[in-house]
């Protein structure tokens, strides 16, 4: 019964994993066809013929490039400044005692429920007002105060769960709240920071509306939307947008490989918390 089981087990686990590796698979075939074939009958083989010069159109003159190094300095930026920012502030409201630290950290969270599409109007005004809109600050702004309460609310239920004698122990040493909090507290909060900083880096890579509205040149412009201009007025080049697409795809696998262990231990340890 036990290997029945098991058996069982592997199979649906075997579907799971197809499901997922599919559509990588596709992508990848997708980007290197032409249009006769993604739209005929070979839509799911394997490509007749290898284009491989989709990504050498993709990289030198569809500027995917420069795009490709835009999006890394946003998302490079908004990472490190969303976890020195909210690594501290969770700190605060998860481990000191001061007046209203509730009602900030309800602030925080509240702002996971604004829908960027409301804000896109109002924020259009002020970065536009402020004489930011076009440059790295108008889009690096929104992404920063867009990804501080998720962060938030991820390292403050971690801090939570950390003992207090840890703490106690080194002010008792003679460390100050400075010292114990980078010392102690912050390579303790490793997997935590690596779960937020994941989600931070997915929110700031794949993200369309703002860097569309908020840059018009294509100095400032990010990949997602350098990949959309691709797309004709009459006629689309899909191979070559695959090539983007893959190309986009790429820097979110390897994030998740070099920090797939920081966040197994960030669930297994809030697992044995919770």
């Amino acid at each position: 019964m036990k290997k029945l089981n098991k058996k069982i087990l592997f199979a649906i686990l075997l579907i799971i994993a197809f499901c997922q590796l599919f559509p990588l698979y596709w992508l990848i075939t997708f980007s290197l066809k032409s249009n006769a074939e993604i739209f005929g009958e070979n839509v799911l083989g394997l490509p007749r013929y290898w284009l491989w010069e989709n990504y050498a159109t993709a990289l030198n003159d569809g500027g995917i490039l420069r795009y490709f190094i835009n999006s890394i300095i946003y998302t490079g930026l908004t990472v490190i400044i969303v976890g020195v920012l909210t690594s501290m502030s969770a700190y605060a409201i998860a481990r000191m005692k001061w007046k209203s630290k509730d009602l900030v950290f309800s602030i925080f969270t509240l702002g996971i429920m604004i829908p960027t599409q409301a804000a896109l109007l109002p924020l259009f005004q002020v970065i536009d007002k402020l004489g930011l809109k076009g440059g790295y600050l108008g889009l690096l702004i929104p992404y920063v105060a867009f990804g501080i309460p998720m962060s938030v609310m991820i390292l403050t239920g971690f801090y939570k769960g950390i003992p207090r004698e840890m703490e106690e122990a080194a002010y008792i040493d003679g460390c100050g709240v400075f010292k114990c909090f980078v010392t102690i507290m912050l390579p303790m909060i490793r997997p935590a920071l690596a779960t937020a900083s994941i989600f931070t880096f997915l929110g700031a890579w794949n993200e369309l509306m703002f860097a569309n509205t908020l840059i018009d040149s294509d100095l400032y412009r990010t990949l997602p939307v350098g990949i959309m201009s691709f797309a004709g007025q009459y006629t689309t080049n899909w191979g070559l947008i695959g090539a983007g697409m893959v190309i986009a795809t790429l820097p979110t696998i390897l994030i998740y490989f070099m920090l797939s262990n920081q966040v197994q231990q960030s669930l297994i340890a809030g697992a044995v918390k919770g």
